[in-house]
């Protein structure tokens, strides 16, 4: 389902790295982000109201790129 706050995202399995595009041209890496909230965040109705619950603020994270 399309967001419109998140443009897209991956995830590397391995090393539990979430990546975040937003639409804002904004990119963000999250670090440590288990398997079943990357399984849920894909599996959510709503991407932003998932992320701002259960990602944002509870994950460390770099900033990779800023538009």
């Amino acid at each position: 389902m399309p967001s419109s706050v998140i443009n897209h995202f991956s995830y590397d399995i391995e090393s539990g790295t979430l990546k975040i595009a937003f639409v804002s041209g904004m990119i963000y890496q999250y670090r440590k982000v288990p398997q079943q909230i990357y399984d849920m965040f894909k599996a959510s109705g709503s991407k932003g109201r998932y992320f701002n619950h259960f990602i944002r603020g509870k994950f460390k994270y770099k900033k990779l790129k800023s538009k």
